[in-house]
């Protein structure tokens, strides 16, 4: 696999899997019915104390190729509070000194619900190379209902409805969601149930804690006491059998995923915190 689909897949892993979600190729591969481990904790309400409108986050995406470490774009993640919802976003690009080699602009979009943090409307506009992706889903969590539309771009689309058991999250309302719980009250190796809306399915993945306090270094930023976590990968294209990425969120009131760290089917990827703003909580990393 050339450099170019990893970075495809590169970006996927920031947009989706700080979103503690993971999925190989453009349609993922359908999970077991088995069921995850159950925790106590309810995803369903969990409501908002963390972070606030305003805030921004970019992370620095690296690709590990013949053993040197490549700089190849960035993720941006805001939110925006208005009246009635809160609204988040990411959008993840490639820098354009790598745009000659594989060119990536992907841009998500939520609507979140201010009591309980539900997606009521999920927006996915991917770019990649000369493949492109407008999916738009609306939730409707009271009747456990999606009306889903996807197609090449947003003029060009089809429309479908799916029942859906349970609370629903997409891929960015669920890294809000998370940073909302309490990981430090978790035990370790406690597995955290998710379910998520994307690509015209719901899916049941799972989220470890390996280590409740953990100093790591992240690179280019200092020293911070982190959350150790584990999401649930899925074999296919870019991972295999066995594969394990590792999330560290910081240990603090804020609980910012700092850096992922995986392997993918040709060397590995990382992500790492490269600035931040208006975060409702102060934050400083340790300097070494």
């Amino acid at each position: 696999m050339s450099p170019g689909r990893e970075l495809h897949h590169m970006l996927k892993l920031v947009a989706v899997v700080l979103i503690l979600f993971l999925f190989s190729g453009r349609e993922p591969q359908r999970l077991t019915e088995t069921p995850v481990e159950s925790s106590a904790i309810d995803l369903c309400e969990v409501g908002n104390s963390v972070f606030q409108d305003g805030e921004t986050i970019t992370y620095k995406l690296y690709y590990n190729w013949n053993f040197i470490w490549l700089a190849a774009g960035e993720v941006e993640f805001k939110v925006k509070t208005y009246p009635d919802f809160i609204k988040v976003s990411a959008r993840g690009k490639t820098y354009p000194s790598y745009e000659w080699f594989f060119k990536v602009d992907d841009y998500f979009e939520a609507h979140l619900d201010k009591e309980t943090l539900l997606p009521t409307l999920s927006i996915r506009d991917v770019h990649e190379g000369s493949y492109t992706r407008y999916d738009k889903v609306i939730l409707d969590q009271k009747n456990h209902q999606a009306t889903y539309y996807w197609g090449p771009d947003k003029s060009n689309t089809q429309s479908a409805q799916k029942v859906v058991s349970g609370c629903m999250h997409d891929i960015l309302s669920v890294i809000y969601t998370l940073r909302n719980v309490n990981v430090g009250s978790w035990q370790v190796n406690q597995q955290l149930p998710v379910s998520i809306f994307l690509d015209k399915e719901a899916w049941n993945v799972g989220v470890t804690l390996v280590d409740k306090y953990e100093e790591k270094r992240i690179k280019g930023q200092g020293k911070a006491q982190t959350h150790h976590l584990e999401p649930q990968l899925i074999s296919g294209n870019v991972f295999k059998e066995g594969d394990q990425m590792q999330i560290w969120v910081s240990a603090d009131a804020n609980h910012i995923p700092l850096m992922i760290e995986s392997p993918v089917s040709v060397g590995s990827v990382k992500a790492v915190i490269k600035s931040w703003s208006r975060l409702k909580y102060p934050f400083e990393l340790d300097n070494p």
